[in-house]
C-alpha cells in the first residue's frame, strides 16, 4: 500500500517530479560523460603506444631492456617460434631486430630506430599495412624501407627516395646501407612517428651483421586480461636465467606513472563533481520538503504514523532516483556514442604538450555498459542518502506549526 501511495504522490505534482528527475538525469549524464572521456582517452593512449608497437608482452635476452644494445641479440630458436603452441594466451609471436641508426639524405641527418620485421606476422598484430599512408607495404627479403611520416618530414624525404642508414652492428661490425622508400607510415603516437624505420627481418639482420638473430619477441594477446596467465606460463616454459619476460607496464613505467598521476588528479575532480551533484539533488529535495510541510502536518494530525509517512516520502525519492538514473543512462548513451565515433581532437599548445609525452591529442569516449551503470548507481546512492533528510524533518516536525506555515 505504501508503495502505491508513494507512486501516486510522485505524479500528483508533475512539475516537481520533472525538476527532481531532471536534476538526477543531468547528474548521471555529466558523471557518465566525464568518466567515458577519461577512460577512453587513456585507453586510446595506451593502445597507441602499446598495441601499435610494443605489444602487451615481450621476451628479450636477459638484461637487454636495461642496455637496449644489439649485442644482446639472441638466436631465434624453433622453440621460441612455437611459444604460441605452448602458451594458449599467445596468438602470435613477432620476431624483431632493432637498434638505433643515423639516417641521412643529402645534407639532412636524424637519429632513427631501425626495426627488422617479418612483414605478414607484424601486420597480424600491429596492422602495420593499414598504417601505410602513402606507397605500398613491403614483402619478405625485399631490400626496401617503410619510413614513418615524421622521419620523412625531418629528412625531407618522399616516396621513391633513398634513405641511407649508418650504425654499429652486432659485436661492433660496421653497418651501412641504402634503401629505397617503398611506403610512408603514420602512427597514432607522435613519438613513434618521429623515429621509426622498418626493414624486412632478413634485410635488417644482414644490415646489422646479425644473421639469424633477433633482439625481441613481441607477443600478441587478445586482451589485457590475458597478460597475467601468459606471464605465468612463460616463466615456467622459458629459462629465466637466459631470457627476460616483460609486460607493457614494465617496459613503459613512465606511461604507468602518468596514468596514475592523472587518475589521482581526477579523484579530486570527481569529488568536486559529486559534491555539486549532491548539492543540486539536495536542493530539489529541500524544495520538495518545504512545499509539502502543510501536507505532512495534516497527515500526522489525522493519525498517520511518522514512521509510515517518512518511509513513504523516502520511497518517493527512491523512485524518483531510479527514474532519473534510468533516464540519465538513456540520455547519456547517444552522447557518449557520438564522441566514441567522433573523438575530441585538440590542437595548438595543448596538442603540443601531449605530443611531448608521446600521445596523440585525440580523446574518444569509451562506450561500455559498466560506465553507465556505475555512474547511475553512484548518483542513485547519493540520492538515497540525501533522501534521509525528509525522514529527519518529519521526525522533528510539529504538525500545528507546519499547518500554519
Amino acid at each position: 500500500m505504501l508503495f502505491r501511495l508513494a507512486w501516486r504522490n510522485i505524479w500528483r505534482n508533475k512539475r516537481r517530479t520533472a525538476i527532481t528527475a531532471a536534476s538526477i538525469l543531468f547528474a548521471v549524464l555529466f558523471a557518465t560523460f566525464m568518466e567515458a572521456i577519461q577512460k577512453g582517452a587513456w585507453g586510446h593512449m595506451i593502445n597507441s603506444v602499446v598495441n601499435y608497437y610494443y605489444g602487451y608482452v615481450q621476451v628479450h635476452q636477459k638484461g637487454y631492456w636495461e642496455e637496449q644494445t644489439i649485442d644482446k641479440a639472441f638466436p631465434l630458436a624453433d622453440s621460441l617460434k612455437r611459444l604460441g603452441e605452448k602458451v594458449p594466451e599467445i596468438r602470435q609471436v613477432l620476431p624483431r631486430i632493432e637498434s638505433f641508426a643515423l639516417a641521412s639524405t643529402g645534407e639532412h641527418t636524424s637519429g632513427v630506430m631501425v626495426v627488422g620485421i617479418s612483414p605478414e606476422v607484424e601486420n597480424a598484430m600491429t596492422s602495420l599495412r593499414d598504417r601505410v599512408s602513402e606507397g605500398a607495404y613491403f614483402e619478405d627479403n625485399e631490400a626496401a624501407a617503410l619510413v614513418a611520416e615524421g622521419v620523412a618530414g625531418n629528412l625531407g624525404l618522399s616516396l621513391g627516395d633513398t634513405i641511407v642508414l649508418i650504425s654499429q652492428g652486432y659485436h661492433g661490425v660496421n653497418a651501412a646501407g641504402k634503401y629505397p622508400i617503398k611506403g610512408m607510415v603514420n602512427f597514432g603516437s607522435p613519438e613513434l612517428n618521429k623515429q621509426m624505420v622498418y626493414l624486412p627481418l632478413p634485410v635488417a639482420q644482414y644490415f646489422y651483421g646479425a644473421n639469424g638473430l633477433v633482439t625481441s619477441l613481441a607477443l600478441k594477446l587478445d586482451e589485457q586480461d590475458d597478460i597475467k596467465p601468459a606471464l605465468k606460463s612463460l616463466y615456467q616454459k622459458l629459462d629465466t636465467s637466459a631470457y627476460e619476460v616483460m609486460d607493457w607496464k614494465d617496459m613503459l613505467p613512465d606511461l604507468v606513472e602518468a596514468k596514475a598521476v592523472d587518475s589521482a588528479g581526477n579523484v579530486i575532480v570527481y569529488v568536486i563533481l559529486y559534491l555539486i551533484i549532491a548539492f543540486g539533488i539536495f536542493g530539489t529535495i529541500l524544495m520538495m520538503s518545504k512545499e509539502r510541510e502543510y501536507e505532512f502536518g495534516v497527515l500526522i494530525s489525522i493519525g498517520m504514523h511518522r514512521r509510515q509517512l517518512a518511509f513513504t516520502v523516502w520511497l518517493e525519492i527512491i523512485m524518483l532516483g531510479l527514474l532519473g538514473a534510468l533516464l540519465g543512462i538513456l540520455a547519456s548513451m547517444p552522447l557518449v556514442w557520438y564522441f566514441h565515433v567522433n573523438p575530441l581532437r585538440f590542437s595548438g599548445d595543448y596538442a603540443a604538450a601531449m605530443e611531448k609525452f608521446g600521445f596523440e591529442a585525440i580523446f574518444p569516449a569509451i562506450f561500455e555498459a559498466h560506465i553507465f551503470l556505475t555512474q547511475a548507481l553512484l548518483v542513485f546512492v547519493i540520492t538515497a542518502l540525501l533522501a534521509l533528510y525528509p525522514i529527519f524533518k518529519i521526525r522533528k516536525m510539529k504538525p500545528v506549526q507546519a499547518m500554519r506555515a
